[in-house]
């Protein structure tokens, strides 16, 4: 499975920005796909993630109520709508994916198999 994050971008605070993950490859490997972001000199962190079949969602805390993932399984994307975005939001962007049948720790970034290159968000204040 190969994974191609796009969307970031400049933004102001309080702006809104959507960015895109498209799988290809042996997209039936794919159980759930997420978000991470990773801000400089910090951890990666879990952000969202949605099951590849099924309305299972998952957010972390931090985004809740202002982020919205979505999937779209005919166009084999992943989507991730980000509004009243803080500077706090600015970081490299990665898409990943979970393999079918893996073991799962959670939404660590350790239990993710695939993952997309970044795309960085930088929300301005």
């Amino acid at each position: 499975v190969q994974l191609q994050a796009s969307g970031g971008g400049l933004v102001q605070a309080g702006g809104s920005l959507t960015l895109s993950c498209t799988a290809s490859g042996r997209t039936s490997n794919i159980y759930r796909a997420g978000w991470f972001r990773q801000a400089p000199e910090k951890e990666r962190e879990f952000v969202a993630a949605i099951n590849w079949s099924g309305p299972s969602t998952y957010y972390a805390d931090s985004v809740k109520g202002r982020f919205t993932i979505s999937r779209d399984n005919a166009k084999n994307t992943a989507s991730l709508q980000m509004n009243m975005l803080k500077p706090e939001d600015t970081a490299v962007y990665y898409c990943a994916a979970l393999r079918r049948f893996a073991p799962i720790d959670g939404n660590t970034a350790r239990s993710y198999n695939y993952w997309g290159q970044g795309t960085l968000v930088t929300v301005s204040s």
